[in-house]
């Protein structure tokens, strides 16, 4: 993968700009995340630098070193799975909550939130797929969980995040985005209050273009901007 940041960023905008137009879409609706995960704050700066406004981590730790270094020069968005017990970490390092799949982390969150004079924007994760190996919620939860979270009033539901099951085929992931959509307009369609849908976080380097065709609002993308991860997860 082409390690050139600014002409790799410059690239996918070409793309995303493409997808919107076959799906007759503003490409303005569409935000592009940078996935920072074990990216060093140096090669995070060039992504800034060239226009990268999101950003987002998977894990607390390397978060809570990292962002004091790179600074609020962008929304940080914590993309990854949230254990309850640290809740009281991310509460002031993100500007919003991929990753919420239970009530018990909402008011976790909720409770922080309020600690720290915050509002926090989340998104409900679903697991379309139905893998174990997946986080996230059921589709058949969701609505009665976003009802149950739209009480909290430190929180505000944004939308939906689903990841589909891995495949080399982008097409694969179609029925996956199409699923989340729908699922998107059904609660949309409840008016509860206290929850705005207008956001559909899925679609990774592999298949984003698929995601923006099937209406992503944020599309996460790591090794299309950075090139493949130069430590392992930590």
């Amino acid at each position: 993968m082409n390690e050139d940041i600014e002409a790799n960023i410059q690239n996918i905008r070409q793309r995303i700009a493409a997808a919107a137009a076959r799906a007759h879409r503003d490409p303005a609706g569409i935000r592009m995340m940078a996935v920072s995960k074990t990216v060093e704050p140096e090669r995070i700066q060039r992504a800034l630098d060239a226009g990268i406004t999101l950003l987002g981590e998977n894990y607390v730790q390397e978060a809570r070193e990292k962002i004091p270094a790179v600074g609020r020069g962008a929304e940080w968005h914590m993309i990854g799975h949230l254990q309850t017990n640290k809740a009281k970490y991310v509460v002031h390092l993100f500007d919003w909550i991929h990753s919420v799949d239970r009530l018990e982390l909402a008011q976790e969150l909720d409770k922080r939130a309020f600690q720290h004079n915050r509002r926090l924007n989340v998104l409900v994760e679903v697991n379309v797929s139905g893998e174990a190996s997946k986080n996230g919620i059921e589709p058949s939860g969701v609505p009665e969980l976003v009802r149950r979270i739209s009480a909290l009033p430190h929180l505000t539901i944004r939308g939906l995040m689903t990841m589909p099951p891995y495949s080399d085929n982008p097409e694969h992931s179609r029925p996956y985005f199409q699923a989340l959509r729908g699922l998107r307009d059904e609660i949309h369609a409840a008016a509860i209050p206290n929850v705005r849908m207008d956001e559909l976080s899925m679609g990774m380097t592999d298949d984003f273009e698929v995601a923006v065709e099937e209406g992503a609002t944020i599309i996460r993308v790591g090794r299309a901007i950075f090139g493949e991860r130069r430590h392992p997860p930590q």
